[in-house]
């Protein structure tokens, strides 16, 4: 039995105002954008064509939701971005004002830095070691 995480759910405010920080700031692929009733639609994005792990642009639909938008992790790192050009991924989240929280460092595992995306999720941006 084979199994592979699919899609996470993010919590955010606003469909389009999501997929312009993803899509237009990251550079993520916009997957599918499909109403599902006046209030709600099902948007998936990506980091790629969509192989891997993708997110899910979830609209809080009450107080409680909207309470978790850009802390859905109590403050930790939310989310794992790999690259395979630390540099040109780096100075693209430099050129669209992107938050870097922590800089870049060399660790054991690789070239890593932490940014936060439209809504204040904490992401490490990582580059492997070989």
């Amino acid at each position: 039995m084979q199994l592979s995480l699919a899609q996470i759910a993010i919590v955010v405010h606003d469909y389009d105002e999501a997929i312009a920080f993803y899509c237009g700031k990251l550079g993520f692929t916009l997957i599918e954008d499909t109403v599902m009733s006046a209030s709600k639609r099902w948007v998936v994005v990506s980091p790629n064509d969509g192989n891997g792990c993708r997110l899910l642009l979830a609209k809080a639909a009450n107080e409680e939701q909207a309470s978790r938008v850009g802390n859905q992790t109590g403050g930790r790192v939310f989310l794992f971005l790999h690259t395979s050009n630390f540099d040109a991924m780096y100075n693209r989240l430099l050129e669209q004002q992107i938050t870097i929280v922590r800089p870049p460092s060399s660790e054991a595992y690789g070239r890593v830095c932490v940014f936060a995306d439209g809504y204040g999720n904490l992401w490490d941006l990582i580059e492997p070691a070989e």
